[in-house]
C-alpha cells in the first residue's frame, strides 16, 4: 500500500490562464482533432455510447457536424448492425448497394420493404443484377390491392437516365440540372446496376461541409461492443456492417477481462480502428497501448449520472485523469477520448487543453431531438429520460442482449442510475455553442487550433471562492 496522497482535481478546480491573442474571428479558429490514429475529426466531439443517447439518428448528426456518434450495444447484434448501416447508407455519393426488389414481388412486399428500410422507392432488378425498373412512392400512392405485381407499377429501365460507371460530382450535378430527375442508377455496359445517385445526397454535402467521412464519402460512425458473451461475434458483425471504428466498452478498462477482449477482437478482425476504456492512470494507459490500441477512453465515474466512486470508492477527479492519461498516451502516439464530467463549454475547452483528442457527452446530448430517449412531462416542461450504461437497466439489457443468464441480474450492483434531463431541441444547436465557445477559449489562451491550445495552456488552480466568482452572482436571473 502506498502512503503518498495524491491530489486529484476537477474542470471546476481550475482554469485556464489567459494570453496574447491574435484571432480577429472566432471562424479563424480551427477545431479539428484526432478522434483515434487513423480517424479525423473538424469539432472534437463525440457521442456517448448511451442506450439513451446515441442510436442512428444521434450519429447521423453529430456526424454531419464533424464529431463521431457511437451506437450503444444495449441490442441484438442484428439492431447494431441495421443502426450501423443506417448511418453509412444516410450520405453517399454513389450508393453502392441500393434496396431492389424483384419485379415479381407484389406490392405488399414493397411497401413493408419501404417501411422497414426508411425508403421511398426502390430499383427493380432481375436474377442477372440488370436494371428492371424503379418503384417509387408516387407510383403506388392510392393503390389498394397489395397483390400486384411490382413489374406492373414500376417505371420500366426503358424510361430511366442513368448514370456511367466512375461517374464525378460534377458530372452527376450536370445530369441532374439537365434531366430534373431526383435518382440516377449506375449501370454498366451490360445494364447491371451497380450503384445510385441521389440529388438529396450531394445537396447534403453542399450543406454539411465539415462532416466526418470515410474515403467512399459515407459518414463515419462507431460502434460498442462488451466483454463478455457474444462479444467477438458482435464485433465480427459491426466490422462486417461497415463500422468505423469498434470500442470496447467497459467500466473499469484496466482488467484482464477488458484486455482479454481487446486482444481477441485485434486477433480476429486485424487493423480494424479498436478503442478501448474506460481508465484513468498512466498505467493503465501503458497497458493498453502494448494492445495496438488506436484510442483511449478515460473517465472513471466522473459522468453525471455514474455513481461508481459511490458505490466502489475508485476513481480519479476528470481534469487529472486527462492530464495524467494523455502525457503517457502522446509517448505512443495514441489519442485520448475524455469521457464524463463535461457541463459546458469551458469544461470541454478544459479537456481538451488537458489532452484530450476528443470528448465524449452524454447528459448534454441526451436531451436533443435527435437522442432516443423517451419524453415525459414534468412540471409542464418536456424532458428526456436517460441512464448510464452502468444502471441496473442498461446491464439488464446487456445481458439480454448478449444471451446472458438471466439469473446473473441478481448480482448486478448498478454504478450508473437513472433519471430525465430538459429538452434541449436540436443537436446542431448544442454543438453550435459548444463548438462556438471551444472556439473562444483557443483563442483566449493565444492559439488558433487544438494543438496551439495544448501546447500554450497554462492551468491555475482556484479555491471555492474562485468558482463563485466564476459563475452568475449578485444578481436575480431572468427564468
Amino acid at each position: 500500500m502506498t502512503t503518498e496522497l495524491k491530489q486529484g482535481l476537477t474542470f471546476d478546480d481550475v482554469l485556464i490562464e489567459p494570453r496574447r491573442s491574435r484571432v480577429r474571428s472566432r471562424k479563424e479558429v480551427d477545431t479539428s482533432s484526432q478522434f483515434s490514429r487513423h480517424i479525423n475529426l473538424n469539432i472534437p466531439i463525440v457521442s456517448a455510447n448511451m442506450e439513451t443517447v446515441t442510436e442512428a439518428e444521434m450519429a447521423i448528426a453529430v456526424a454531419r457536424h464533424g464529431g463521431l456518434g457511437v451506437i450503444h450495444r444495449f441490442m441484438t447484434i442484428e439492431e447494431e448492425m441495421e443502426q450501423v448501416s443506417r448511418v453509412k447508407r444516410s450520405e453517399n455519393l454513389v450508393i453502392e448497394h441500393p434496396y431492389t426488389i424483384s419485379p415479381r414481388r407484389s406490392l405488399g412486399e414493397a411497401r413493408q420493404l419501404m417501411e422497414n428500410r426508411g425508403i421511398t422507392s426502390l430499383l427493380v432488378t432481375t436474377e442477372d443484377g440488370s436494371l428492371a425498373g424503379i418503384l417509387t412512392h408516387r407510383d403506388i400512392l392510392f393503390l389498394e390491392e397489395d397483390s400486384q405485381l411490382v413489374s406492373e407499377l414500376m417505371t420500366p429501365a426503358a424510361k430511366l437516365i442513368t448514370a456511367p460507371v466512375g461517374v464525378t460530382l460534377e458530372e452527376a450535378k450536370q445530369l441532374f440540372l439537365k434531366h430534373k430527375v431526383e435518382k440516377f442508377p449506375i449501370v454498366d455496359g451490360k445494364g447491371r446496376l451497380l450503384g445510385l445517385i441521389t440529388i438529396a445526397d450531394i445537396l447534403k454535402r453542399t450543406r454539411y461541409p465539415l462532416s466526418t467521412k470515410d474515403a467512399k464519402g459515407r459518414l463515419r460512425v462507431a460502434a460498442a461492443v462488451g466483454v463478455r458473451g457474444d462479444y467477438l461475434d458482435r464485433a465480427d458483425a459491426l466490422a462486417a456492417s461497415g463500422v468505423d471504428a469498434l470500442v470496447v466498452d467497459v467500466a473499469h478498462g484496466h482488467s484482464d477481462q477488458a484486455i482479454g477482449a481487446a486482444q481477441q477482437i485485434r486477433k480476429k478482425l486485424g487493423d480494424i480502428e479498436l478503442v478501448v476504456g474506460n481508465v484513468a492512470t498512466a498505467r493503465a494507459v501503458r497497458d493498453l497501448v502494448e494492445l495496438d490500441v488506436d484510442a483511449i477512453k478515460v473517465g472513471i465515474g466522473p459522468g453525471s449520472i455514474c455513481v461508481t466512486r459511490v458505490v466502489t470508492g475508485s476513481g480519479v477527479p476528470q481534469f487529472s485523469a486527462i492530464q495524467e492519461c494523455a502525457r503517457e498516451a502522446k509517448k505512443h502516439g495514441v489519442p485520448i477520448i475524455a469521457d464524463g464530467g463535461i457541463r459546458s463549454s469551458g469544461d470541454l475547452t478544459k479537456a481538451i487543453a488537458a489532452g484530450a483528442g476528443s470528448a465524449m457527452l452524454g447528459n448534454m446530448l441526451a436531451g436533443t431531438e435527435e437522442s432516443p430517449g423517451v419524453m415525459v412531462i414534468r412540471g409542464g416542461l418536456r424532458h428526456k429520460v436517460c441512464w448510464g450504461s452502468a444502471s441496473f437497466r442498461a446491464q439488464w439489457a446487456g445481458q439480454r442482449s448478449s444471451a446472458q443468464d438471466p439469473e446473473e441480474a441478481a448480482e448486478v450492483v448498478p454504478e450508473g442510475v437513472e433519471a430525465v434531463v430538459p429538452y434541449k431541441g436540436l443537436v446542431s444547436e448544442v454543438l453550435q455553442q459548444l463548438v462556438g465557445g471551444l472556439r473562444s477559449g483557443i483563442s483566449y489562451a493565444g492559439g488558433t487550433n487544438i494543438k496551439e491550445l495544448q501546447e500554450n495552456a497554462s492551468f491555475i488552480q482556484i479555491t471555492q471562492a474562485g468558482l463563485n466568482e466564476s459563475q452568475t452572482h449578485d444578481v436575480e436571473l431572468i427564468k
